[in-house]
């Protein structure tokens, strides 16, 4: 492997500006090893060389001519197969929309371009980012770089894969209950969250609205904080997007974090967590208390149900925003169908995969009649409970603590025969979403197995640049992040 595709995207743009490679032979070298890995890996579900290439190439002209460089120009990156970029396939790794070719960008892909950050490929996922495990997609699975019999998280996990097998050296995905923290976790790589409304939707093929959030995934904290700054800001197409500045993120990685409280989720800390993950857990209580920081207990005790109010709200809002693949406008549509009923029934039937299928039936019913004020209603006024335990318990501490997820990652397969386990797995990413506050996975650790292990840290509601400076001073403090897939 080139050594180049193990650094950091701050040590590659340093190489870049000192000459010591081209943008287009980093880009030529990242895109040589998703070959030759592919077949065994199944991140991509499609690499857009060419545009990859053009972009690299104004790197170096600008390089050439001396010019200031934007930030994460010329670093390779992945970009989740659920947001447009025109002329390339986006697909939501969907039969419904296998031959899809985008007519237009995301907003997040134009400012990508804006900052030339060539974009190596679209990034396989769960099949409408429906899935904790990437083994929904409806063209392959996803592999975990670091044993190839282990799921790699999901539904980010084609992402997730990529920058961790250095592949990529950044992607973006979606996360809509843990659908970046969990494959990050699983991967041992950074993945995180922003508030909702940080990052515009815009292009984003939507599972469930009021939730999904675009956010990075790197294999250090500073990466990740620099990719948010790119993609963040204002847009007039979204219209949850805030009207916010711009944060420049990095630029308080080093605060003081000295005197700070940290509190330990309580509920997260009990039911079902492995022997490796608790270790890990006073491993990252310990690093905090040796940054100085006073680290207490805290209780929210209505996000046991948060499991329930997503499985309800997220299949909701999945079952209106899913009802536009019809055949009719765009997408698959079945060759065999006598009327216009039939043709969508059929259309759908044949184009939808069953764990679709399945949450299209659950938001349907939790929406129909007679049924909507005791599932749905009920739902949305338990969420703003969640919340409320969040604001709570943000005035008695600076920031949030638990595992991103009870276990490490599971053997593929041992999961897809029964939904409620596979659910599960979200158990302590979902509530971050329900209240729309920004959360991250770090590497914590591995397990004895050598699978890796993630520390979910959580921050108030826009306090990303506390979240990043309290995930920053714990990766500091030990060299799990440096500790790469031997793949």
């Amino acid at each position: 492997m080139n050594e180049l595709l193990k650094k950091s995207a701050t040590e590659q743009s340093k190489a870049l500006k000192n000459k010591e490679i081209s943008a287009v032979e980093l880009t030529k070298a990242a895109l040589e090893r998703t070959k030759n890995l592919e077949e065994k890996l199944g991140a991509f579900n499609s690499l857009t060389e060419d545009i990859a290439l053009a972009t690299a190439k104004k790197v170096d002209e600008k390089i050439a001519k001396g010019e200031d460089l934007p930030l994460l120009a010329g670093i390779p990156l992945a970009l989740k197969d659920n947001m447009n970029m025109k002329g390339s396939k986006t697909t939501a790794s969907s039969k419904i929309l296998e031959n899809f070719v985008s007519p237009f960008n995301a907003t997040i892909t134009d400012k990508l371009f804006n900052n030339l950050v060539p974009i190596i490929g679209k990034a396989n996922l769960d099949e409408f980012a429906m899935g904790s495990s990437n083994e929904n997609s409806a063209f392959k699975k996803v592999h975990n770089p670091w044993n190839l019999n282990k799921v790699p998280g999901g539904s980010s996990g084609g992402s997730a894969a990529a920058v961790a097998a250095c592949d990529a050296t950044l992607a973006l995905g979606s996360d809509t209950g843990g659908s970046i923290r969990l494959p990050a976790s699983f991967c041992g790589i950074v993945g995180m969250k922003p508030t909702y409304g940080r990052v515009s939707r815009y292009g984003l093929i939507a599972f469930a609205s009021s939730l999904d959030q675009i956010g990075p995934f790197a294999r250090t904290v500073e990466d990740a904080a620099n990719l948010l700054e790119v993609i963040s800001g204002h847009d007039t197409k979204d219209s949850t997007s805030l009207n916010l500045p711009v944060e420049h993120f990095a630029g308080n990685l080093n605060n003081d974090i000295k005197g700070k409280k940290v509190g330990v989720i309580k509920e997260l800390m009990t039911e079902g967590l492995s022997d490796d993950v608790a270790k890990a857990m006073e491993v990252a209580i310990e690093s905090y208390k040796k940054a100085g920081c006073e680290v207490v207990e805290v209780s929210l005790p209505r996000i046991k149900y948060s499991i329930g109010i997503y499985y309800i709200l997220a299949t909701a809002e999945c079952s209106s925003n899913l009802a536009r693949f019809d055949g009719v406008r765009y997408g698959y549509r079945t060759m065999d169908a006598k009327n216009l009923m039939e043709m969508y029934t059929k259309t759908r039937a044949e184009g939808f995969g069953p764990e679709v299928k399945r949450r299209i039936m659950l938001g349907t019913y939790a929406l129909s009649s007679g049924y909507y004020d005791a599932y749905y209603k009920k739902a949305q006024q338990m969420r703003a409970l969640v919340t409320e335990d969040f604001l709570k318990v943000f005035k008695e501490v600076d920031i949030l603590i638990s595992p991103t997820c009870p276990n490490t990652a599971f053997d593929m397969g041992s999961k897809t025969s029964d939904p409620l386990a596979m659910y599960l797995t979200d158990i302590a990413t979902i509530s971050a979403n329900l209240a729309g506050i920004p959360a991250m996975s770090v590497p914590a650790g591995f397990d004895k197995d050598g699978m890796p292990i993630g520390l979910q840290v959580l921050a108030p509601q826009l306090e990303e640049s506390r979240l990043f400076n309290f995930a920053y001073k714990f990766e500091q403090q030990h060299d799990f992040y440096k500790q790469l897939a031997n793949i």
